[in-house]
């Protein structure tokens, strides 16, 4: 059985598509929890099924806390669950959940699987997650290591939460997102956490999913900026330095104050961010 957790935020045409294609991937048994962070939006009821369970947030939790209540649902559930986050603006391609029951039966060390995303246009949209802490720069690369052509798998600074599968029986316990994060880097943080552990983060090109970017958080661009700015700072505090976080918060703060002029909404919204992440230490 592999369970799929997706949060829904005023998505359901897009969840239903996302389920029509878990519907066809039947090879494996699947069942599909849809937290619910949008709860005055009913539509997203008329998707109930036997293998669809809607878990109502009661309020919008944000991506890592919705995540969590999927996740410790599951784990009451079967505690040695394979439990798959994805966006709700996201589908499967052919044979995918068969192809990810085979690899965690094949290799089944592996704590967390990122998946490679694509693009409806064939592009990659994640393909690679690297971290350089000494300059607080972490990247999402478009492209493949030349290694997952002949490798099943890569360990992985991090992998996105747009397509991440846990092997919820490599944990003694139910893994979490850290509460802290509303939106953006909260995958980041998820995969560094485990991975100082000792848990093994990779990501394969056997599994692969379709993405279809900002079909969510580009209608939101305002909260997009502001939540992005305000996450980013966070991860720099627990998993950089003093020194490079203060770096990067001058730096941030300095450009968004001199593009004000010629880039008003953005740099507002970044200076939002950056007023949200220094409200921590004064509340």
């Amino acid at each position: 059985m592999i369970y799929f957790v997706t949060v829904n935020y005023y998505s359901t045409s897009l969840v239903e598509k996302l389920v029509s294609s878990i519907l066809l991937n039947q090879d494996v048994d699947c069942q599909v929890i849809i937290v619910n962070n949008s709860p005055d939006d009913d539509s997203i009821h008329s998707l109930k099924s036997e293998f669809i369970f809607i878990l109502e947030a009661g309020d919008n939790l944000g991506f890592g806390k919705g995540c969590n209540l999927g996740l410790n649902w599951i784990s009451n559930q079967n505690s040695e669950a394979i439990i798959w986050l994805i966006n709700p603006d996201a589908y499967l391609v052919e044979s995918s959940v068969k192809q990810a029951s085979l690899f965690f039966e094949t290799y089944p060390e592996v704590s967390i699987l990122g998946t490679v995303v694509y693009e409806p246009t064939g592009k990659i949209w994640f393909g690679n997650g690297q971290f350089f802490a000494d300059k607080g720069t972490i990247i999402a690369d478009d492209c493949l290591s030349p290694e997952l052509e002949v490798l099943p798998y890569i360990e992985m600074t991090w992998v996105t939460g747009c397509s991440l599968i846990i092997n919820l029986r490599n944990f003694n316990y139910c893994p979490q997102f850290d509460e802290d994060y509303f939106l953006y880097y909260e995958d980041f943080d998820f995969c560094r956490r485990y991975a100082k552990q000792g848990h093994i983060i990779a990501l394969t090109k056997q599994i692969s999913i379709i993405h279809q970017p900002s079909s969510i958080t580009g209608t939101i661009p305002d909260e997009k900026i502001k939540h992005s700015t305000y996450s980013y700072l966070l991860t720099l505090e627990k998993h950089t330095s003093k020194l490079v976080l203060l770096y990067r918060l001058s730096r941030i703060t300095v450009s968004a104050l001199i593009s004000l002029q010629t880039n008003n909404k953005i740099s507002v919204n970044e200076l939002k961010g950056v007023l949200l992440y220094c409200r921590r230490f004064v509340l």
